[in-house]
């Protein structure tokens, strides 16, 4: 099983073998960990190193030789459109995807609007700043690289930052739930693609190791996804953009709300769909062609039909916002982001 070798990824990876050891118990699983890239380069801002896998690629080299059989990543770090030969065979239940607010100790109490003006806040994210610049104009917003241990440090070890801004999911997988001062509903800022879900990579045409991992797959999350990678597909998003969505599950109702934002904010679309994601409660027995990967993903043990309900829910979505101008907004952002 290939991680990457930060504290977090190896804590994700180890609750997901954990998983696989119980319902497997005589498979062996050896966890083999690998810097990434994205681990070596961290001087520079995400949005500008410009490599779409940038936290994926030794791992899939890896999975590529055969050196390991199965990856696990947080799904917000996989690109839309995966290598040839590669999918998604697993997405498991979703921790909490939205972002959340790590005051700096002297802050204690206070949240985002209380802090005092021209107050300093960290996050490596274009659409984290986006959302904040327009909903908190009294703050000021600067990079902040590194992991999750490293950015901490920075916080509390420094006086450089008032508050830094992460995903609400990384910090209560490691432990660190008293470290959260808010956490930012979906009228602050909503969430990245795929935030707070944790994916199993696996070759595509590996069948046994497909079936083995498709049984940690959790339906809801699964097609919340699905329709989130394709909306951020269809809008041609990646992470040089800021493109935020918000998804909801509820009595057989799928809720996708999606929104694009200019680099600081005053210039934004944002629209909500919805579709039917009942399916005949029974599970097609027929054998499901691998081929059928959709946005990358290969859910063995999720119905048909409503898989291809989320992803044209994506589609549809992204199409009314395209139609509304969401290509010349994200257009302007990238432009900026690289001249900057």
């Amino acid at each position: 099983v290939g991680t990457r070798k930060s504290q977090l990824a190896r804590i994700q990876t180890d609750s997901v073998v954990e998983k696989l050891k119980e319902l497997y118990p005589d498979v062996h699983f050896e966890i083999v960990a690998m810097s990434t890239t994205g681990d070596k380069i961290l001087d520079t801002a995400l949005s500008k190193i410009g490599e779409k896998s940038l936290f994926t690629k030794e791992l899939e080299n890896a999975l590529e030789k055969n050196e390991v059989d199965l990856v696990v990543h947080s799904l917000k770090d996989l690109p839309t459109v995966l290598p040839e030969g590669f999918t998604i065979g697993s997405v498991l239940k979703r921790e909490n995807p939205h972002d959340a607010v790590v005051l700096h100790p002297k802050h204690k109490g206070k949240c985002l609007q209380s802090l005092a003006n021209k107050s300093v806040v960290g996050t490596s994210s274009l659409r984290r700043a986006a959302q904040l610049k327009k909903r908190f104009p009294h703050l000021e917003f600067k990079d902040i690289r590194g992991n999750l241990n490293t950015r901490l440090k920075k916080l509390d070890e420094k006086d450089d930052f008032s508050a830094i801004i992460l995903a609400a999911a990384g910090l209560r997988r490691m432990g660190w739930e008293n470290r959260i001062s808010q956490i930012l509903g979906p009228d602050d800022c909503m969430y990245a693609v795929g935030q707070g879900a944790l994916a199993v990579e696996v070759r595509a045409r590996d069948q046994d190791i497909l079936e083995m991992v498709s049984v940690l797959n959790d339906s809801d999350t699964v097609l919340r996804c699905i329709a989130e990678r394709a909306f951020l597909k269809h809008l041609e998003g990646g992470c040089s953009v800021p493109v935020a969505v918000y998804t909801e599950v509820k009595n057989s109702q799928l809720y996708l709300t999606g929104a694009v934002y200019s680099l600081d904010g005053s210039d934004s679309l944002k629209e909500t769909m919805q579709t039917s994601i009942s399916s005949d409660n029974q599970v097609e027995q027929e054998k499901v062609d691998e081929k059928v990967q959709r946005v990358s993903i290969t859910a063995l043990k999720v119905s048909e039909a409503p898989q291809d309900a989320a992803v044209k829910l994506g589609v549809d979505l992204g199409n009314l916002l395209l139609s509304k101008g969401a290509k010349e907004i994200l257009t302007v952002a990238r432009q900026l982001n690289d001249a900057q």
